[in-house]
Order: C-alpha cells, then structure tokens, then sequence
C-alpha cells in the first residue's frame, strides 16, 4: 500500500463486502480465518489495493484481540473487529476476478516475517466494539 491509501472504517469496509461477487479460483479461496501466505504465493497482480486499516500516525496499534465467542485468530467465524488485532494492521484488498474483499497483514518476531490474509467471508463478522 502506498501513503495515499485510503483509511477505510467499519462502514466503508462493510460496503466493499456487501457488494455482489462471483466465484472464481482465487488462489486466496482458503482464507477463510487468518491463514499463512508467503511472498511467492501472494497474488498481488489478481488483486487490487482499495485501502487500510492501519492508522498511519499516532500511536501504536494494539496486539488485543477481539473473541467474545472464545474463537482463535485462525477461525473461519472470528469477529473481524477493525480497531483489534489483526485487523488493526492490515491492508484491504479487492479481487480483480470475483470482488472478493481480502485482509492482509505481516505477523513478525524476532527472526521471522510472515503475511497472513483473510477473506472477508460474511459481512456478519464485521464489527467495531470499543477500541481497547
């Protein structure tokens, strides 16, 4: 993502999900919960950049995450909560082929770095509960 990237909220990310889309063979089609994908598995030309979830100033993003339900961060039904980790790092991406709207963000450690995306499956699971 660039410097211009849109910073998108809960409402506008709800409107990206909302919109019609169509099956395709999205190499992404398995990330239903935050799922491993390394650099020569992202398909950045199939995808478009729409925006961020990632204030680009201020503070630091919290490592809270958001799972009333007690779900994981690898669930497929976890609540995507825009101001909780992850969801608070990452970039918003749309399908050129099916629309599809795909969430990525880069886990790291002290000796590794490692992309995970999520495809925003159901609209549903999006929400804003307070900010930790």
């Amino acid at each position: 993502m660039t410097a211009e990237s849109p910073l998108l909220g809960l409402a506008e990310l709800q409107a990206l999900a909302q919109q019609p889309h169509r099956a395709c063979q999205c190499p992404l089609a398995d990330c239903t919960g935050w799922t491993s994908v390394p650099g020569h598995r992202w398909p950045g030309s199939a995808l478009v950049a729409v925006g961020t979830l990632r204030h680009a100033e201020g503070a630091e993003p919290t490592f809270e995450e958001w799972h009333p339900q007690r779900t994981r961060i690898d669930s497929p039904d976890a609540p995507l909560a825009v101001h909780h980790y992850p969801c608070n790092r990452a970039e918003v991406f749309a399908c050129k082929q099916c629309q599809q709207v795909v969430l990525k963000y880069d886990e790291t450690g002290g000796y590794y770095f490692d992309s995970r995306a999520r495809r925003v499956h159901s609209p549903s699971l999006l929400c804003d509960p307070s900010p930790p």
